[in-house]
């Protein structure tokens, strides 16, 4: 008898954890516990995982003039992938109107998020640490990844006294793969738990009401990925079946879960696997968690306008535009902000005279929202390794030995 795959068990957690929690909705409350457990174990992975792959990466096959070139055409090409979602998620919210007819709940005059967007300033700031151990401890992404490198040059401009850090750093990359490994064994019984607590939360009402958002939001999100990235993937000449088999399970977790932190581990371990150069790897994936969020711009063009169309309020082409690039720079650098786009497109709506609290419109379905929209964000950043690694000269075989 073939042994079932852990996609297959990921795939059976969502549907017994979606069935519980739209039957027993009370017992679906009850399994939250699960899916906070897992995400626990992720967050231990995170920071030790970056050290060595990325310390590693840099000391040992690499230099910094091509981290530098690796940085510019990373940056070049999260900026032409997150504009085009940007757009994309505007259209999709002009063309189908989905906002057209939705009536404000009360809900949307009393509640505000409790924290403003993080200005220019703020968001430097916050990408260098005061301390790697603090920045560790909180999983400030960005900011391992920038200690990281600096700590990674400073091994390769030493050279050969750096050795023995540099050895201990790929020991420590190889046993976190493994321990990532262990932890999957729970990945099906957190995904379940997710799903019911998700579900049994909102329940169908939610839905009846707000559900051409939803509708249309899927299918722009769907839209993106085969009219978007599979283009990407058939153009630079990346197995199309081979990345699909890559990344496949890091999709389903972060679905699932709502959380890219849920899906980096598996994503490093499964991207290196794939023929991607390991300091390309660990330095373009955490890297795009803040400046490639694909599917959470998506999520801000066409939520911003959706609100604005259930209040009512016409907005000329130019200040769609102007708000698009208002997203576009807000919403860099807060990946480390709890409920961050929902905080980014809260500061938005202020801008443009929208009250704060009708962001609240869609707090009923943003976790549906966020399920989507995270799930995208980490196939976007998968791609962006492939991509740039493929624009540094690597070729990735069709088949691999097995």
């Amino acid at each position: 008898m073939k042994r079932i795959s852990l996609t297959s068990w990921i795939f059976i957690g969502m549907a017994a954890g979606a069935a519980v929690g739209f039957l027993w909705p009370g017992v679906g409350r009850e399994l939250q516990p699960l899916a906070t457990i897992f995400l626990r174990l992720i967050k231990s992975i995170v920071a030790p995982l970056l050290f060595g792959t990325l310390v590693y990466g840099i000391a040992g096959t690499a230099d910094l003039k091509a981290m530098g070139r690796i940085g510019l055409k990373a940056i070049i090409y999260f900026e032409i992938v997150t504009t085009i979602a940007l757009f994309l998620g505007l259209g999709a919210v002009n063309l189908v109107q989905p906002g057209v007819g939705v009536t404000a709940p009360a809900a949307a005059k009393g509640i505000a998020p409790a924290a403003a967007a993080p200005g220019l300033a703020q968001i430097l700031e916050h990408t260098f640490p005061a301390s790697i151990v603090d920045a560790m401890a909180k999983n400030e992404v960005l900011q391992v990844v920038v200690f990281c490198f600096l700590f990674g040059a400073a091994c390769a401009a030493i050279g050969e006294k750096a050795r023995p850090v540099v050895q201990f750093a790929a020991s420590l990359a190889e046993v976190m793969f493994q321990y990532t490994r262990y932890v999957m064994y729970f990945a099906p019984f957190g995904v379940a738990g997710a799903m019911a607590y998700t579900v049994s939360t909102n329940g169908a009402s939610v839905l009846f009401s707000l559900g051409k958002l939803v509708a249309t939001a899927f299918a722009a999100q769907s839209l993106f990925i085969a009219g978007v990235l599979l283009p990407i993937v058939v153009l630079t000449g990346i197995p199309v079946k081979r990345f699909f088999h890559a990344v496949r399970e890091p999709f389903i977790i972060a679905f699932s879960t709502a959380s890219s932190e849920s899906a980096l581990p598996l994503a490093l371990e499964n991207m290196e696997r794939f023929g991607v150069p390991k300091h390309i790897v660990a330095f373009v994936l955490p890297t795009g968690y803040t400046f490639n969020l694909d599917g959470t711009t998506l999520y801000l063009s066409l939520s911003s306008v959706f609100i604005a169309q259930v209040l009512g309020v016409h907005l000329s082409f130019g200040q769609q535009l102007l708000m698009m690039l208002t997203l576009m720079l807000t919403s860099k650098g807060v990946a480390g902000v709890p409920r961050s786009a929902f905080v980014i497109l809260a500061g938005t709506l202020a801008s443009f005279g929208l009250p704060v609290e009708s962001a609240s419109i869609i707090l009923g379905v943003d976790a549906l929202l966020d399920m989507a929209r995270t799930s995208v964000n980490v196939l976007g950043n998968c791609l962006a390794t492939a991509v740039i690694a493929r624009w540094e000269g690597v070729r990735f075989p069709a088949v691999v030995d097995s």
